[in-house]
């Protein structure tokens, strides 16, 4: 038996308002335990679509229609208070730039604190950085974010996203700034994270061949919906 889907989008729209259309009638799924890849053109809305699926499309300039179901249950119907238990604790986002989505007055090991306190999760800071790829983490969490390099920096912010142990991670871009090695070093890791937590991923970018050896499944993004690519199966 295939198995069951965790995430299912179903006829996304998104338009900028007051006329523009950025996706229309977008619909796939993601099943448990799995890696989708999202392949696209700059500015084919790929980030848009990532935004959506948690809400975060500010509604005075954005209009949104559709289905995003999370175990049956549709995220697009929920109120901002019912929103915060989803957000970061059943699916979290890695945001592209790691500087920008870390604050800079606060050393690593806060980071990491707040988001364990902030949704009532048990956890170690030492722990989530080992798992996010940094074995040796006592300089990583006593440094502020400008003190580290952008490598460590994405470590750190995949840390906290793994951090409530949520069902799906959507990443936005995880290998533009990597050289040869360090995307071979963490597609091995989204790898083996879901093998070892069934966590599901949704990984987005513009090199489809990268996210074709990466993913169990590739989606391409192209005149505002989505297409089946060809990807590798591991």
């Amino acid at each position: 038996m295939p198995p069951e889907p965790l995430l299912e989008v179903r006829d996304l729209r998104i338009d900028l308002l007051p006329h523009q259309s950025i996706l229309r009638g977008v619909s796939f799924d993601i099943p448990e335990g799995s890696i989708a890849g999202l392949s696209g053109d700059s500015g084919s809305g790929k980030t848009t679509l990532a935004l959506a699926l948690l809400k975060l499309l500010p509604p005075a300039r954005y209009r949104v229609g559709g289905q995003v179901l999370l175990r049956g249950r549709d995220l697009l119907a929920l109120d901002e208070g019912s929103l915060e238990s989803v957000r970061g604790a059943q699916i979290a986002m890695i945001f592209q730039d790691p500087l920008l989505a870390l604050n800079p007055v606060l050393r690593v090991r806060q980071q990491i604190a707040e988001i364990l306190r902030a949704h009532h999760a048990g956890g170690d800071a030492a722990e989530l950085l080992a798992l996010a790829g940094i074995p040796a983490p006592a300089r990583i969490l006593a440094a502020y974010p400008h003190e580290l390099s952008g490598g460590e920096r994405q470590r750190v912010t995949i840390a906290q996203a793994l951090a409530c142990r949520p069902a799906l991670i959507v990443a936005d871009e995880p290998f533009t700034s990597l050289d040869a090695p360090g995307v071979v070093a963490l597609a091995a890791l989204f790898r083996r994270l879901r093998d070892r937590f069934r966590t599901s991923f949704l990984l987005i970018g513009h090199h489809p061949g990268i996210l074709a050896a990466t993913a169990d499944r590739l989606l391409v993004l192209r005149h505002g919906s989505v297409a089946e690519g060809a990807a590798h199966v591991h």
